[in-house]
């Protein structure tokens, strides 16, 4: 296991995809367990922002298009239009219709978050992302949101492949399978960064 001593080392937060077409109930692509991380995600916020340190949010925005999207997420086609740009929905906890791509209103980005969009599962292909953190000299980052071994997985695995030291937040991730959320966590821990509990996190902030 690498030395973690400096796992944490001009840090960013990344958060992927918590947006209302994955977390609002009824949503398309609901992830229930979603919901549970936005404790976690308020607690790292947070302590992010207390510190100076910057919080970064994707946004999964599905291809107006046919693609692969399709493919694998139907939901991406007509009529359900799955995080297409301009479409509104109403969700079973929302009150009034919703931007579909919209970042979930309990951890809702602050002017000076950065935000990435993204057409596809990982945060860093086809997008500036690696450039945008390391202008902000960004080190290492901690990652968090939805879903686990998916858009969250790819983003992290690239985050290592772009030399970041990378902690997924083992409490705010989440997924619609426990077994393959459980599986990213401990393949992650073994080749690509570390895996950690959100209060070990704020706590090495703290330190």
């Amino acid at each position: 296991m690498p030395d973690a001593s400096a796992h944490y080392l001009d840090p960013a937060l990344l958060i992927v995809d918590m947006q209302n077409d994955f977390v609002r109930v009824g949503a398309p692509l609901e992830v229930p367990d979603a919901r549970a991380t936005l404790p976690a995600h308020a607690r790292l916020i947070a302590a992010f922002r207390a510190r100076g340190l910057p919080v970064v949010y994707t946004k999964f925005l599905s291809t107006e298009e046919p693609s692969l999207l399709w493919t694998w997420s139907p939901q991406c086609t007509p009529p359900v239009c799955l995080c297409r740009r301009g479409v509104s929905r109403t969700y079973g906890d929302a009150d009034g219709p919703l931007d579909c791509t919209d970042v979930v209103t309990e951890i809702y980005p602050e002017p000076e978050d950065l935000i990435i969009e993204k057409y596809g599962y990982g945060g860093f292909h086809g997008t500036s992302l690696s450039d945008r953190l390391r202008q902000k000299g960004v080190r290492s980052l901690v990652v968090t949101g939805t879903v686990t071994q998916i858009c969250v997985e790819d983003t992290a695995r690239g985050a290592f492949h772009h030399g970041f030291r990378t902690t997924m937040v083992e409490d705010a991730v989440s997924s619609f399978a426990p077994e393959l959320h459980a599986a990213t966590l401990k393949n992650f821990a073994m080749k690509f960064g570390w895996v950690d509990s959100s209060a070990a996190v704020v706590a090495a902030l703290g330190a």
